[in-house]
């Protein structure tokens, strides 16, 4: 794809037109095959990274403050484990600043008194300077983050303009309803801006999940407070000082970088937060919905965990499923919520599946995210890749075979190689458990009801992807499973109106799309009387 070019897709479908071009780096790097390039001294000698720290305070009030305890805590480089910057670490105090500002923003400001198109200028206006700088952004995401520069900076970032241009085009669109009653009224419906938002965001697309929360919050009139991963709290502060240069009034958008026990915990208790949004795991969504719970029972949506089935049926095209498996699972290190992490092959088809793909890992192109036509960088911290180690040794332990990788790649920073196991049983802890590293598990399937029965039989509820070629297995299998989005012969199309969120355990609500405007707003109805109208 051109370097610019963004489509409604971020990244990968199978459509007739795209099949001779599979390899995201292929997709990514202008043409050029990724099969040349050396891995051996990938990590080793790293690119120093085009980008300065500007910012690494607190933005409170419009303004970039230290941590009222002046406590900072280091982000690192996960190429090597080495220290970027040290960063504000805010705590209860901090929120409470933040959400003080906030509330006065929202109460007594001019950010939800502004004509909905005054505020659909002010996206717009960021979404051109965002757009203005954007290989600043990627950068400094891939720095912090460990990602492939060419997919943060031709994938993501480009959408991250799309999902700010597509809810600054809400802003004036949000309607109320006129209700016919029985008896003399009339009865309108409003929709309201909630109020004070807390949004906290996870370090595996620290960009994308801002525009997710941030976007939709702002489009309706909302003021937010902000908490970024701890992981990667750098380009929150980059992009909210866009915002502020666009028009943003202060107090706004408001940005908290700090641990979750501390800031994290005192955001989703805080009394004076009308909502809370958060994406992240399972385990920490519950916590975040007791203590919206146990304070004023504020509004909350989650996007949380899961292990999404990818179902390669009989009738598939190997080569085609090989490639499209392997970016379900592998995309962004495999640390995305929604992987194709149980891969499911047709026992008629298995044996072939798994030799290509323990061929397509073992050509998986590994090594500093910055150097063109790398796929894979490094886990985000020695925490994550301790943990994904961990798994790969309870998969040999649980007698999967491990086709390929189960170790560290490179001598520095947190580097996994692409793993492939076969032969996985669906009680072993690898089919099981969210590993979110570059770990393939394989299992063999008999039929449609077999499959099925199998794939929902999680407690995790995300999404799902299928391939075939065949209307009615697609059809079947679309509508049994129990999951909140299911991709056909694509995966990972995250288009701007899409809704996003899970079933069961996955979460609550949806991001994305005209159903996250839902989530910022409040519903009111208001009746006055009519007294001899001309018509009912």
């Amino acid at each position: 794809m051109a370097t610019r070019r963004i489509s409604s897709l971020l990244f990968r479908s199978l459509s007739a037109s795209s099949v001779s071009s599979l390899s995201l780096g292929k997709h990514l790097s202008r043409g050029k095959s990724i099969h040349r390039f050396s891995t051996a001294a990938a990590v080793e000698e790293l690119i120093t990274p085009p980008v300065q720290i500007h910012h690494t305070q607190l933005l409170i009030n419009g303004q970039f403050v230290d941590a009222a305890s002046g406590k900072t805590f280091p982000t690192y480089d996960p190429r090597t484990g080495e220290v970027i910057a040290n960063v504000a670490e805010g705590d209860a105090e901090d929120i409470n600043r933040a959400v003080s500002a906030a509330r006065k923003a929202f109460d007594e400001g001019p950010w939800p008194r502004m004509s909905p198109y005054e505020r659909s200028r002010v996206l717009l206006r960021f979404a051109d300077l965002a757009e203005k700088h954007l290989d600043e952004i990627a950068a400094l995401e891939t720095w912090n983050n460990g990602k492939p520069y060419e997919q943060a900076a031709q994938a993501e970032l480009p959408l991250f303009v799309r999902l700010f241009r597509y809810y600054a085009g809400w802003a004036d669109k949000i309607h109320g309803l006129i209700v016919q009653a029985d008896g003399l009224h009339h009865v309108q419906v409003l929709h309201e801006p909630i109020g004070v938002a807390g949004q906290i965001i996870p370090w595996n697309f620290p960009l994308m999940m801002f525009a997710w929360k941030v976007g939709p919050a702002l489009a309706c009139g909302n003021t937010i407070v902000l908490k970024t991963a701890e992981q990667t709290p750098l380009t929150a502060l980059v992009v909210a000082k866009l915002f502020h240069e666009a028009g943003l009034p202060p107090g706004v958008l408001n940005i908290v970088s700090g641990y979750g026990p501390t800031a994290g915990a005192a955001l989703a208790s805080h009394m004076d937060v009308d909502k809370i949004a958060f994406t992240g795991s399972t385990d920490t969504g519950k916590i975040v919905q007791q203590l919206a719970a146990q304070s004023n029972l504020k509004s909350v949506t989650l996007e949380l965990g899961g292990k999404s089935p990818f179902i390669i049926c009989e009738d598939a095209d190997i080569d085609k499923a090989v490639e499209l498996a392997h970016f379900a699972l592998f995309f962004n290190q495999g640390q995305c919520c929604c992987a194709g992490s149980r891969t499911f092959v047709h026992e008629r088809v298995y044996d072939e599946f798994i030799e290509k793909a323990k061929a397509r890992a073992i050509r998986r192109v590994v090594g500093d995210p910055f150097k063109e036509g790398i796929e894979q960088g490094p886990q985000i911290d020695s925490e994550q890749f301790t943990k994904v180690l961990g798994y790969i040794k309870s998969g040999i332990e649980s007698n999967a075979k491990l086709e390929c990788g189960g170790g560290r790649f490179g001598s520095k920073g947190y580097f996994v190689q692409p793993t492939v196991f076969s032969n996985v049983e669906d009680d072993m802890l690898i089919a099981k458990e969210e590993i979110f590293g570059p770990v393939q598990s394989i299992l063999k399937y008999k039929d449609l009801d077999e499959v099925i029965r199998r794939a929902n039989a999680t407690r995790y509820g995300l999404a799902a992807g299928v391939f075939t070629q065949n209307l009615d297995t697609a059809n079947t299998l679309t509508r049994a499973l129990r999951v909140g989005t299911v991709w056909v012969n694509c995966f990972d199309v995250f288009d701007a109106a899409i809704p996003f969120g899970g079933f069961k355990m996955s979460g609550v609500g949806r991001e994305k799309g005209v159903y996250s405007l839902n989530n910022y707003l409040q519903v009111k109805a208001v009746v006055t009387p009519l007294k001899n109208p001309a018509w009912l």
